[in-house]
């Protein structure tokens, strides 16, 4: 049902996927289409974004995570997309693409993996899903998208070295 990488086809689906999630705004689909031709233009290695997709039991694009480590660290690593399609949500696909993140860092030496979310109500599920899916919530910046909307910032350690400490 995983598979690594990105194919030029799977862009159009991907980026409908994000937007029937309804959770992203029109510059945010444009970010991740954005990054999504950069992987395909540099690949993994150079872009520094890596893609894992999932399917549906017919084979359907069904969601998606993109993440890479983060310039300037050693070891830490950014979860920067994680998308499923509302129809499919609440089957496990979350869950397994953070399982394939997780795995996947581990293996290129990574030491913690970051995740960050809005305050927002509407965002509570993805609070939820990352506590139950091993991240802790470290830190919290008031008023960072907006007035009244604070960026929440997860982590998970992948069991290479110390765990990160914070807040939260």
């Amino acid at each position: 049902m995983i598979q690594p990488g990105l194919a030029p086809e799977d862009v159009a689906p991907l980026i409908e996927i994000v937007r029937a999630t309804g959770f992203f705004r029109a510059e945010e689909v444009a970010i991740a289409h954005e990054l999504m031709e950069h992987h395909l233009a540099q690949g993994p290695a150079r872009s520094g974004y890596h893609f894992e997709r999932v399917r549906d039991p017919e084979g359907h694009l069904a969601g998606f995570a993109c993440y890479g480590p983060i310039p300037g660290t050693d070891g830490s690593f950014d979860l920067y997309w994680l998308a499923v399609h509302p129809g499919m949500q609440g089957r496990g696909l979350g869950r397994l693409l953070v399982e394939t993140v997780v795995a996947e860092t581990a293996h290129m030496r990574g030491r913690c993996l970051y995740a960050e979310t809005s305050s927002q109500p509407l965002y509570a599920p993805t609070q939820t899903f990352y506590v139950h899916n091993g991240f802790h919530e470290i830190a919290r910046l008031p008023d960072f998208y907006r007035p009244g909307d604070d960026k929440i910032v997860y982590t998970r350690n992948l069991g290479q070295g110390v765990p990160p400490t914070g807040g939260g």
